[in-house]
């Protein structure tokens, strides 16, 4: 039996991530609206949460983390790719690796000129300003009242030094701001932190909208489906504690659980593809082509590198003594080693040529593990990864069974396209090439991955990638947003072919952006939140439809 929940709110928002915590924040603020937010997961009281090194411990914590895994995929050996998800408040911004980046103007001009009004840098720039305050106060790029604080690493280690010096002997500029007048360059990245401690979008947004009495959170609730009345969406279904229940929305349903689990209750309420939802036994209600479709992933190869100094997070980590002594800086002074992570140096340039451009990301990282947030080398040593950053591969997210409870099955694709194992091969021979010149030479003993022994040739590159290569935890685009038949909301995030249902996360960017994907994220929910509400004044409920102008429709 399906209990009620008591009362009922003006909007629903599922899932309280990065996306989902702006939404409950920005619907709250005047008090006229009740809203209910649900999350899967449970609070963000673990503390490795708020240390900002501690995303080496949450990356693979069960409790706190989705820990999906993809399909074989066909281009890379058919390995599994493991790819991390927040479950907790906050999301993925409770357990991501802290670094701010907007990405490329250009992007968001793409995702405009796909037909997207209202969607261009120029648009999307006051979002940005509009939910940050960063260390460095209010510009023309940057705002200094915003809920989510963003701040300088405010120390110059001598490895990110060497790393930004070789990068000039390329031809390659010092940048002091890769979300300001230009991307392309090097330098120290800004994170989402806090006089030492993280700023997720649940210690900013959230946690000064909970105080509000408008606002009901419940945690441990996964959502189950979506409630229609008609073409309308009503409320939702979830489950907490073993027991199924639900709640009625009198304005609007807010997906905001991401790109993997937003076209995933999407499909549960039989919005998708008819020839997959029949054979699982789900009635079509929308039939929409793209929902799961158009995936887009960062990929990432990983070269380790022995360093001949003991200036490595490596070494910090090592001995008791260096581990009480950065664990007392952090207790003291809010700083060292604990307070910033572990990637402290960017890089944004083009692999190809031709690029119009940045095509690659690296992040530089003090530190060195075999595998991502795994157990540090006993060595000194240090490692750069490098991604492409508009990848031309498309894969998919669908369900494999109606169980609400059980993963989707999610298929990237990488390396689909040549050009895209084309940017890989040049960004790795680029990687080299930085790790080769002579502001690096005093600090390297050896090349431990992929090591000396694999040649320069583009095949054994190649080999290399297919070999290595893992997501860097940016999925988008499942729920496109877009005019088009392939895309599954509108420029008002409204999920075609309904009423009062709408998406708002990273799975509506039709685009990959040029760089790190939570700030997108939050921007994308802070301009939803103006279209909600200027939508509400507005009062009538519309049915989005593909084309032309949204017509208004019964509420019954």
């Amino acid at each position: 039996m399906t209990r009620d929940l008591e009362g009922e709110f003006d909007y629903i928002i599922v899932g309280a991530g990065s996306a989902g915590c702006v939404l409950a924040d920005r619907l709250t603020e005047s008090g006229e609206h009740r809203v209910l937010l649900l999350e899967a997961g449970p609070p963000d009281r673990n503390p490795w949460i708020h240390i900002p090194i501690g995303y080496g411990k949450t990356m693979t914590d069960p409790v706190v983390n989705w820990r999906f895994e993809t399909e074989p995929e066909p281009h890379l050996h058919d390995r599994r790719l493991y790819w991390p998800r927040g479950r907790t408040l906050g999301g993925s911004s409770s357990i991501n690796g802290l670094i701010y980046v907007r990405g490329h103007p250009a992007d968001y001009d793409a995702w405009a000129a796909l037909g997207n009004p209202g969607w261009g840098h120029d648009d999307l720039l006051p979002c940005f300003r509009r939910s940050e305050t960063n260390s460095r106060g209010a510009s023309a790029w940057h705002g200094d009242a915003g809920p989510m604080h963003v701040s300088d690493i405010g120390i110059r280690h001598p490895l990110v030094e060497a790393f930004i010096a070789g990068a000039a002997e390329l031809g390659i500029p010092r940048t002091e701001d890769f979300n300001g007048p230009r991307q392309e360059g090097s330098g120290y990245y800004q994170l989402t932190t806090r006089r030492g401690l993280r700023s997720s979008t649940a210690r900013s947004y959230l946690a000064r909208a909970r105080r509000r009495p408008n606002l009901k959170v419940l945690t441990g609730a996964h959502a189950t489906g979506l409630v229609f009345d008609g073409l309308r969406a009503t409320g939702v279904t979830w489950r907490r504690g073993g027991q199924d229940e639900r709640a009625r929305a009198r304005r609007e349903v807010l997906l905001a659980a991401g790109a993997i689990q937003s076209p995933q209750i999407l499909e549960l309420s039989g919005i998708g593809q008819p020839e997959r939802l029949a054979p699982l036994g789900i009635p079509v209600r929308v039939p929409t082509h793209g929902v799961g479709e158009n995936l887009q992933d960062h990929l990432q190869v990983r070269l380790i590198y022995r360093c001949t100094q003991p200036v490595t997070t490596n070494d910090d980590l090592r001995t008791p003594w260096g581990r009480a002594r950065i664990g007392l800086q952090w207790l003291l002074r809010r700083s060292g080693p604990l307070a910033i992570g572990i990637q402290l140096g960017g890089l944004f340039a083009r692999a190809l040529p031709e690029a119009d451009r940045p095509d690659v990301q690296f992040h530089f990282g003090t530190i060195s593990a075999d595998a991502v947030a795994g157990k540090p080398h006993d060595f000194s040593g240090f490692t750069l990864s490098m991604c492409q950053l508009r990848p031309s591969s498309r894969g998919s997210i669908h369900l494999k069974t109606r169980d609400p409870l059980n993963a989707p099955a999610i298929r990237p694709n990488y390396l689909a396209t040549e050009h895209d194992r084309a940017v890989m091969v040049a960004g790795t021979r680029l990687s080299r090439a930085l790790m080769r010149t002579h502001a690096m030479a005093p600090f390297i003993a050896a090349e431990h991955k992929p090591g000396a022994a694999m040649g320069d040739d583009d095949a054994a590159m190649l080999e290399f990638v297919r070999r290595e290569s893992v997501t860097i935890f940016h999925p988008v685009g499942t729920c496109a947003m877009g005019p088009d038949e392939d895309a599954v909301v509108d420029a008002r995030l409204r999920v075609y072919g309904t009423a009062g249902l709408r998406v708002v996360d990273a799975s509506i960017m039709p685009l990959l952006v040029s760089g790190n994907t939570n700030a997108p994220a939050i921007a994308v929910a802070e301009k939803a939140a103006g279209l909600i509400l200027a939508d509400g004044r507005a009062g009538a409920p519309v049915i989005a439809r593909r084309g032309r102008q949204a017509e208004t429709i019964d509420a019954a």
